[in-house]
């Protein structure tokens, strides 16, 4: 029997255009189909159901069985929902390509323009699991056999866009190449309409095309005129890509993907490659798929030491230009540092050739990124209407570890699409600028787990997508400016100076409300009078009274009588650090000496922003009250732990006495008043007698203002000094440590450990741990099994500690004990991670439920029906089916077949295994967006101290500036301290966070460690396996213990929350 496309020519056009794999092979092949066909390409939807009509063999009917399965939506109304809307799409990007196709089905014509020729990015997206399943919707098996096979959650930039290409000429879009898009052209006269202004000189036909409307996908370096763009800065961030040749080799294809890991919860890996080839990384990232994608985070002092940055600059255009980037080193870094996370298992490493065929190698900067304000616009001229909207980088640039670029790009296409249908239907300008404007504001939330969980339903209408959807969240008076009769403004480009992610708490006290509320907190104790915020603290006795007051149960006043004013003041600085969370900024002989009333100031402010809401009763305030239980004070009870413990391991507890955990014993406790140690004078330490320069940085020796003023072991520096002395990375409460032998500040990861030889590789997750007693003397590995370590001796226990026995069952539930609120947030294990890796860690995580009552099937049978309905040749799927390791593969087949997922789920291993990868993939992005909050903040800080330093210089100096000015200027400068009291508060939150995740990566190493000894018969262990057994076990309680402590102090806070709910600030 003769084939298809022997009997009609038609249909092996139609056969190249699903082959095509180069944009221009794409152009001829449908163009050549067209002619066959006699047809004009860019007809709309006509053209699609003549073009369907007439090819209607097996092979294209499956595709139009997708395609007609997607049209038949209502929203569409049978393409007919926008007859007679002309629409202009500037971009050929995914967003834009994505935003053609839903406007085809909708019935608008549609022209697109591209400056570009051809298609050549080879770098690598993420997907969504609705994103998956909308392309899959298109027919994108159809155009690419290996989209998604097995558990591949993403897909080139070339290949997706190759696919929506394909998709929107066969619905009729208009495509113009190596066309840019310059500007509007507004009509000339009434009767006529919008055109563009475009180079080189378009075709008549596109010259003189009049729309009314533009979708701008043009990417984040041209926004249309009238559009307010605001610029988000972190500190420097540093990208580098790299695309090597895939050569799909069997050996290539057994070596597993790396959907991500941070520095921020895996520092053991990032140690060991810094030693291993001086590469110093934040994260990582590797995807196999047209090429094998390499993306990471260098750092710059790594750069420049490598010699890939010739010099350092401050500007950061001249950093990363050309000029300045040494293309061999580049090359180098980037094959060293994906050899090393591979073990070298991809064999010789050739780069494959970007469009100019140079190695596909660079390095980017993502320090900023642009967002813009609004996401629509709609400008008249002569009565003639033009709608205006952003899509994907035009509208808010990714931050590309998140993986969030597509997925939020293609809903901001749905949200554009559904903005023209509400156009078409003849609804007003700003209702319709207004429901677009409430839909912007979900786009930045948006993520797998907020969105409706059923992604078979997503649809052009809003309400199948976002859950709790509000279309009037803004309302038309709002969007006036947004609508636009004679447009004529520039685009402006805002700075995010100021920090508006978190608005402080309250209002900002004045000086007077100030000094009120001191003499409110401090009335009625004996011998304190405050009647001004100088003179009357200098003898140390209303600071004394301020914190028995807000924390009473630390000293009874009485006991203050003969106590000098610096002691006294001393110790009121030491206990409102250690239990209060509030950090220093003047020392206690400036205090008493009264020669810096505006720190004094803005020392009591945080005191005020703090317990502002506790109300004015006699007596102590109580336990629950607000403040008490802050992130800031909780990790500075963790740093001195740390402190202590190092201390004790080093033998310099100069004490001598028993240093005990403070996380558990200090975590501030919402039932009970604190029982003062008994062994704590009321002298205070000499660190605090000493720092008496605090206008001085302990580092750097200049002067330092009152918001650059960070408080660290009794001392005082710029926050842009306090640093880690090898790498540089700023030091955050709880992350950090001072070396006892050169004085020098260290981040946890470059922190020397005395003691441990410099090739211990291990080492570097055991520093970022909470300490505890157990680990000073503690190998970081245990013996192998079977393979007794040399010159293992027995470790003796702490005097005051039992060995810990515990039976096979205690043991195996302490292993499984998961203390995390949320149950789906599981740790990754080190990469490289195989799949077995991955998928025994799904299987005790996220699949325990399968075929119970406690797992919600209808998500398996989603999963299940698309692995079905998108079958592939049995070579693709080998590629995918990466082979598990025995263990794993028998506890697989065990529990598909105890609980009937075998019948009723037949796909159900390459499910799991995709479901692993999206949880290291949330993981990875969690700590991703912790590192990038961390950087805005801190760039929102030095913003702020620049403020702070020109408001102080003005208050000091000796101008003639009237009374009312200078008062003006204090309320400014205290307004500064509360943003920036706030901003650190956040900070610490964050470091909460990173201290979960850190704990979450801990606990699972050494679960995996313990299960090693576990499993081995008793009578085969060895002494040494069973003391390094021991070993393991302690740690292993020890984290549960810090874990503990963590869960406790958040519910502590909770409960503080909720009782102070129902004051004045609600």
């Amino acid at each position: 029997m003769a084939s298809p496309t022997s009997i009609n020519p038609a249909h092996a056009h139609f056969e190249s255009v699903l082959q095509a794999q180069l944009c221009q092979d794409v152009l001829s092949s449908f163009q050549g189909l067209c002619r066959a066909l006699g047809l004009e390409p860019g007809g709309g939807l006509p053209q699609y159901h003549k073009i369907k009509a007439q090819l209607n063999y097996w092979s294209a009917k499956s595709l139009w069985a997708k395609l007609d399965k997607r049209a038949s939506q209502p929203v569409y109304q049978q393409g007919r929902a926008c007859t007679g809307t002309k629409c202009l799409v500037v971009g050929a990007g995914p967003c834009g390509l994505r935003a053609a196709v839903e406007l085809a089905m909708l019935g608008a014509r549609v022209v697109l323009v591209e400056k570009r020729t051809k298609f050549s990015r080879h770098n690598v997206l993420h997907l969504w699991p609705f994103t998956i399943h909308d392309l899959r919707a298109l027919g994108a098996k159809k155009f690419y056999g290996r989209f998604c096979t097995g558990s591949l959650d993403h897909i080139s930039i070339r290949q997706l866009q190759l696919l929506l290409l394909k998709v929107a000429l066969l619905l009729g879009v208009e495509i113009h190449w190596g066309v840019t898009f310059t500007g509007l052209q507004p009509p000339p006269r009434k009767g006529s309409g919008w055109r563009a202004q475009l180079q080189p000189s378009p075709p008549a036909q596109l010259a003189n095309y009049e729309f009314d409307v533009l979708i701008s996908a043009a990417g984040g370096k041209f926004v249309p005129e009238g559009f307010t763009v605001r610029e988000m800065r972190g500190k420097l961030a540093i990208g580098i890509t790299a695309n090597f040749v895939n050569g799909r080799t069997v050996e290539e294809t057994q070596v597993p993907e790396i959907s991500g890991v941070a520095r921020i919860y895996n520092q053991s890996f990032f140690q060991s490659l810094l030693k291993a080839t001086g590469i110093d990384l934040e994260n990582i990232v590797y995807y196999k798929d047209d090429t094998h994608y390499f993306v990471m985070t260098a750092k710059k002092q790594c750069l420049l030491r490598l010699g890939v940055l010739r010099q350092d600059w401050p500007e950061t255009d001249r950093l990363l230009g050309s000029a300045n980037v040494a293309p061999e080193a580049l090359q180098r870094f980037a094959r060293a540092a994906a050899n090393f996370a591979t073990h070298g298992k991809l064999g010789k490493l050739e780069f494959a050739q970007d469009a100019h065929g140079r190695p596909d190698v660079s390095a980017f900067d993502f320090t900023s990124m642009m967002r813009a304000e609004s996401s629509a616009r709609v400008q008249e001229k002569h009565g003639a209407r033009l709608l205006l909207g952003l899509v994907g980088d035009c509208l808010v640039e990714p931050f590309w570890p998140l993986g969030t670029g597509v997925a939020r790009g293609f809903l901001a296409a749905f949200d554009a699409a559904w903005m023209v249908k509400r156009w078409a239907e003849g609804a007003g300008p700003l209702e319709v600028l207004a429901e677009r404007e409430s839909l912007y504001q979900l786009l930045s939330q948006t993520s797998p787990e907020n969105m409706h969980r059923n992604v078979a339903q997503y649809g052009l209408d809003p309400a199948s997508r976002y859950p709790n959807l509000n279309l009037r969240a803004v309302t038309p008076s709002q969007v006036r400016d947004l609508y636009d009769v004679e447009a004529k403004e520039p685009v402006q480009r805002m700075s995010d100076k100021t920090d508006s992610r978190k608005p402080a708490t309250g209002s900002v006290a004045t000086q007077e409300e100030l000094l009120h509320w001191c003499q409110e907190q401090t009335a009625g104790y004996p011998g304190v009078h405050v009647t001004d915020l100088s003179s009357s603290w200098a003898d140390g006795l209303a600071l004394c009274a301020l914190v028995h007051r807000l924390r009473p149960g630390l000293l009874e006043p009485s006991e203050l009588q003969g106590v000098g004013a610096l002691e006294a003041t001393s110790w009121a600085l030491k206990m409102a650090e250690h239990e209060l969370g509030i950090t220093p900024v003047l020392s206690a002989q400036a205090m008493v000496a009264g020669n810096d009333p505006l720190g004094l100031i803005a020392y009591l402010s945080h005191f005020h922003s703090a317990f502002k809401s506790t109300p004015h009763n006699p007596g102590p305030v109580s336990q629950g009250s607000p403040g008490t239980a802050s992130a800031v004070l909780f990790l500075g009870k963790l740093q001195r732990t740390l402190q202590r413990t190092r201390a004790q391991g080093n033998g310099e507890d100069a004490g001598g006495k028993k240093p005990r955990v403070e996380v558990e014993a200090e975590t501030p406790s919402t039932e009970e008043p604190p029982v003062p140690e008994p062994d704590v004078p009321v002298t205070p330490p000499s660190q605090y007698q000493e720092a008496s320069a605090e206008d001085l940085c302990a580092l750097c020796g200049e002067h330092l203002y009152i918001l650059e003023r960070l408080c660290a072991n009794g001392r005082f520096f710029h926050r842009s000094c306090f640093r880690c002395h090898i790498c540089e990375a700023t030091l955050w409460p709880s992350g950090y440590g001072q070396h006892p032998g050169d004085g020098h500040f260290y981040c946890l990861q470059h922190l020397p450990q005395p003691g441990h030889k410099e090739d211990s590789s291990d080492r570097g997750p055991e520093s970022q741990d909470l300490p505890t007693h157990s680990e000073n003397n503690m190998p970081s590995r245990p013996s192998i099994p079977g393979a007794p370590q040399e010159g293992t001796t027995p470790v003796p226990s702490q005097p005051t500690r039992q060995l810990i026995r515990l039976s096979s069952p205690e043991r195996q539930r302490l292993s499984s004990l998961h203390l995390t609120p949320d149950p789906e947030m599981e740790a990754p294990p080190k990469p490289p991670r195989s799949c077995s890796v991955l998928a025994r860690q799904a299987l005790e995580g996220s699949f325990v439920g399968w075929g119970m009552p406690v797992q919600s099937p209808q998500v398996l049978v989603a999963v299940e029906k698309e692995e079905e309905e998108s079958p592939c040749s049995s070579d693709e799927e080998a590629e995918e089916d990466v082979p598990l390791d025995s263990d794993t593969e028998q506890v697989l087949w065990n529990l598909a077949k105890n609980s009937g997922t075998m019948n009723s789920y037949p796909t159900w291993r390459r499910t799991l295994l995709r479901r692993a990868k999206e949880e290291e993939m949330k993981r990875f992005c969690k700590a991703q967006a912790i590192q990038r909050r961390q950087n805005e903040i801190e760039a929102a800080l030095r913003e702020l101290e620049a403020k702070g330093m020109e408001l102080e210089l003005a208050l000091r100096s000796r101008s003639s500036s009237p009374e009312q000015q200078k008062a003006l200027w204090l309320e400014q400068l205290l307004q500064l301290v509360q943003k920036k009291n706030s901003l650190v508060a956040e900070e610490a939150e964050l470091m909460i966070t990173v201290q979960e995740l850190n704990l979450e990566e801990k606990q699972w190493q050494l679960d995996q460690e313990l299960r090693t000894y576990m499993n081995r018969e008793e009578t085969l262990k060895t002494a040494a396996d069973r003391q390094a057994e021991d070993q393991v076990l302690r740690k292993l309680v020890d984290v549960v213990n810090q874990r503990d402590a963590l869960i406790r102090f958040q519910e502590e806070r909770r409960l503080s929350e909720l009782a102070s709910g129902p004051g004045p600030q609600g």
